[in-house]
């Protein structure tokens, strides 16, 4: 029978990667809280979990090794090993070991290397110190360990083999767990030949197991198709007259299933045929799933689909057109005046929004996934530099686009491993400041007017601005007239500044930092930090939600439109007639009593083309600080689709992409941030004159 595996091997390979992940998170959990049953119980689950799956797919190398792991982890459970900082970090070098073995097999089944199986013996030679340690005494062991003679009884739903799965490597994986003493193939579902479908499976077995083995661990082999097959489990003492009740039971399947226990040397003719003298037992040692198990499993299962990524992101890019298209058609209809066509236009656009909503909504996920792969990190590079170093962890409920956070996670790594190695201090000289030996790294996540805002905090020395002013002269970076606050930090983020004194494994702040700041530009982000000498470092992020669209207030600028983004717009105002020129020469105009910086974008833009009768002011609000825009006209609420700009125009600041509008135009999208910035920059080089009231009238639209 030759059935193309491929897909459900693609299947394990992503479930074993989630696996190991979340066993990596518990050991480290589990080091710090070694009493913790359920830390322990899911990390033998996963392993467990993982042997399974690959004998099913013949996968000798990761089942061998998953074996001995295994073996360690059921003594650590039964209390016969304590799980110490040693063990614990054996248990995280094996658990690197199995993902090692995984993309190995997802790399076209292609062999370790030798390192890697020179890296395997060493590390079973340690497990095997602690699968020997204690032993116990013969007199001691339990029955289960004892080699039985086990009877199953399977039969395959007609869906197995379209699913992927093939009936013969759950008789090869059993063969792991013990002697196969006889096997009978089943096929009385098999239905004429000309009713036959070849896609459906017709087979099953009935199998005689000795194993040492239990229950529990001989039906986790049918855990992939348990609600698409009927499984009994009968135990080693099950006597004739229990299965002679089956057999009853069972009707008109009793001839078939009657031979096969016989073929296979489960039972004798004699247990057939001898009269039952004592009162029957209808059930099996493991009786199949109850219709209730059966459906609560298969909520379970629906409650999530794996969906290949570049497949939704054809579906957000033709949601995305749509969007246009809708637009286009929405235009023609009011063109056109005809009132039922504008309804059914406007029907159509809220459903395609809805739609595209949707479509983005699957791709966001929790931030927390990628701060937790950071434990691991923090462990390692700690214990390598001799310090010790906490990670707390909080909003990790923060969900944002899948795209950012697999992006995301490089430039966050290069932060870390700065802030430990040249950001927080070794204990003794912590403990000689008056802080605690343990440093402490926070990462944080939060919602910040329509973006998201990653930090990293560490309680460190902070950075050293003599030396960062020392080092930015060496280089040429500033004259003679000292930097703000604002820009010498930013200094770090020049290529090759480093303030390190000594050159170690890890990177000195400073060094690859233009990098990481060209990788968060390139998602349309921004870096800024914060440091106070003695008390630490701030890194503050900010990332836009999505990289795909954003719903926007459209205005127009002499005949050309602009998007701001609707999470950043505050309100929106008329410019007091006749007030243009003072205004424009003062730079802010007064807001109900508070000052509101202005930027006029036909000036700020260099545009040409007539002033409007009336200006409007959109006011906008961003990283805490407010300014107001001064534009031509509101255009209203516009859905947004974000194209790229394109290398020419990467240089363009205060532009973050564009859009295209339903008339075939093209929009381009406000980067507030990056405007704010430039306003505080030039805002702080002039000192604002006195506030001059005006009066000011509410805009709406």
């Amino acid at each position: 029978m030759n059935i193309d595996l491929e897909q459900a091997l693609q299947t394990f390979i992503a479930e074993a990667r989630e696996l190991l992940q979340d066993m990596e998170q518990s050991l480290l959990q589990l080091e710090h809280t070694p009493e913790d049953a359920d830390q322990l119980a899911s990390i033998f689950r996963a392993a467990h979990t993982i042997k399974g799956s690959a004998g099913l797919f013949g996968l000798d190398p990761v089942v061998s090794f998953a074996h001995v792991v295994e073996d360690v982890l059921d003594r650590l459970r039964d209390g016969q090993v304590q799980a110490n900082r040693e063990l614990i970090a054996l248990m995280l070098e094996c658990n690197d070991h199995l993902l090692e073995l995984v993309e190995v097999v997802a790399v076209q089944r292609s062999t370790p290397t030798a390192q890697s199986l020179g890296h395997e013996a060493q590390l079973r030679e340690r497990l095997n110190g602690y699968r020997q340690a204690q032993p116990e005494p013969v007199a001691a062991q339990s029955p289960a360990q004892t080699e039985a003679a086990w009877h199953i009884s399977v039969r395959f739903g007609p869906d197995m083999l379209r699913n992927g799965m093939d009936p013969l490597s759950f008789l090869r994986y059993l063969a792991t767990l013990g002697e196969l003493l006889g096997v009978v193939t089943c096929a009385e579902q098999l239905p004429p030949a000309a009713q036959m479908d070849a896609e459906s499976c017709y087979l099953g077995f009935e199998i005689k197991l000795l194993s040492e083995h239990d229950e529990a661990t001989l039906a986790e082999a049918f855990e992939f198709v348990r609600d698409d097959c009927r499984l009994f489990i009968f135990a080693p003492d099950t006597s004739g007259a229990e299965y002679r009740q089956w057999l009853q039971d069972m009707g008109t399947e009793a001839p078939w299933l009657a031979d096969a226990l016989v073929r296979c040397g489960t039972i004798t003719p004699d247990d057939l045929l001898e009269p039952s003298s004592t009162p029957a037992i209808a059930h099996p040692a493991a009786p199949a799933p109850t219709s209730a198990d059966k459906a609560a499993g298969e909520v379970k299962s629906q409650r999530f689909i794996r969906v290949r990524a570049d497949q939704l992101e054809t579906l957000i890019d033709l949601a995305g057109e749509l969007i246009t298209a809708s637009a286009g058609a929405q235009l023609l209809a009011r063109e056109q005046g005809d009132e039922h066509l504008r309804e059914a236009t406007s029907v159509v656009a809220s459903l395609v929004e809805q739609l595209l909503d949707g479509a983005l909504a699957m791709r966001m996920v929790p931030i927390g996934d990628t701060f937790n792969r950071f434990q691991r990190v923090v462990r390692d590079v700690a214990e390598e530099l001799g310090k010790d170093i906490e990670l707390v962890i909080s909003g990790a409920d923060t969900e944002l686009d899948k795209a950012l956070v697999e992006r995301i996670g490089d430039p966050l790594m290069h932060l870390l491993r700065n802030a430990m190695d040249h950001g927080i201090e070794a204990p003794e000289v912590r403990v000689a400041a008056g802080k605690p030996a343990r440093g402490t790294l926070h990462l944080n996540a939060f919602h910040d007017s329509g973006s998201i805002v990653l930090e990293l905090i560490d309680d460190g020395a902070g950075l050293n601005r003599q030396r960062i002013l020392a080092k930015a002269r060496d280089k040429g970076l500033i004259g003679a007239v000292e930097p703000s606050e604002r820009e010498l930090l930013n200094l770090i983020f020049e290529p090759g500044f480093s303030t390190a004194e000594a050159v170690t494994n890890l990177s000195g702040r400073g060094v690859g930092m233009d990098v990481v700041k060209r990788n968060i530009t390139s998602l349309r982000g921004s870096i800024d930090l914060y440091s106070q000498p003695g008390l630490g470092t701030t890194v503050r992020i900010r990332l836009p939600l999505t990289l795909a669209m954003i719903s926007g207030l459209l205005v127009e600028v002499a005949s050309g439109g602009f998007v701001v983004p609707l999470d950043v717009v505050h309100e929106c105002i008329e410019l007091p007639h006749g007030q243009r020129d003072t205004l424009r020469e003062r730079g802010h105009i007064d807001l109900r009593g508070e000052v509101l910086p202005l930027v006029f974008l036909r000036e700020h833009l260099a545009l040409d083309g007539d002033l409007p009768r009336r200006e409007n002011v959109v006011v906008v609000k961003a990283q805490g600080q407010k300014a107001g825009l001064v534009v031509d006209r509101l255009m209203g609420e516009h859905q947004t689709v974000i194209k790229p700009l394109g290398p020419l125009f990467g240089g363009l600041r205060g532009i973050s992409g564009s859009s295209i509008l339903g008339n075939g135009s093209v929009a381009l999208i406000l980067d507030i941030p990056a405007l704010l910035k430039n306003l505080i920059e030039q805002h702080s080089q002039h000192r604002p004159r006195a506030i001059e009231h005006s009066s000011l009238t509410r805009n709406t639209f």
